[in-house]
């Protein structure tokens, strides 16, 4: 006997449309849902600087500019940065002490140094608009956190298309200091993205009690 071939191409299609919705529910299941843990912000923050040194007891010990400098940059090569809840950051800290970090997301975050001496110097950010760029020169390393030795020249910049920096009205939290945050010329934010070059080691002022 003959098999009707109008029954085979109905159960072809009965065959065709199943795999059709198994396919679609697979894509639904594996595309419906976000991938989970922490992820780059839309409007990611860079945050630059550099370290002067790491707070330090009273030292007998004689230091001229040469062997300054040597402990400094084995200091810095041993110092260790990241962001909490953000494992994505890129960035680090150069010999220099100069330290750049870019994908920080903004808002409130919590950005830990690990250097010989301070192991869990802690810089505090709050209130961090989207894309600014923060500048913190000047940082001194401490046990559990850090302190701005010029707290004058830390800044929190957004670029806009203005002629000169103006303020937003807005403040940020910068280590326990607060600071306006500018609208700055786009020709001026180019730096961003870089490393910044800390001054010139200078050897301390004799002082004569």
């Amino acid at each position: 006997m003959q098999d009707d071939p109008t029954k085979s191409v109905y159960a072809f299609a009965v065959r065709a449309n199943r795999s059709v919705l198994v396919l679609a529910l697979l894509a639904v299941a594996c595309g419906g849902k976000e991938p989970a843990g922490p992820r780059v912000s839309r409007e990611p923050i860079s945050v630059r600087g550099w370290i002067v040194d790491v707070e330090t007891g009273p030292s007998t010990t004689y230091h001229t500019i040469e062997t300054e400098s040597a402990r400094k940059r084995d200091l810095f090569r041993g110092t260790n940065v990241w962001v909490e809840n953000a494992p994505y950051v890129s960035g680090g800290v150069a010999e220099t002490g100069a330290f750049l970090l870019l994908d920080v997301p903004p808002g409130n975050l919590t950005i830990t140094f690990s250097a010989p001496g301070a192991p869990a110097a802690r810089l505090t950010l709050s209130q961090i608009p989207g894309n600014a760029d923060v500048f913190i020169p000047a940082m001194l390393l401490k046990k559990g956190t850090v302190a701005l030795l010029d707290p004058k020249t830390v800044k929190v910049r957004l670029a806009a298309q203005v002629e000169k920096a103006t303020p937003t009205g807005a403040f940020a939290m910068v280590a326990g200091q607060r600071v306006a945050v500018m609208r700055t010329p786009i020709k001026e934010m180019i730096d961003r993205l870089d490393y910044p070059t800390p001054p010139a080691f200078q050897a301390p002022l004799a002082t004569v009690k």
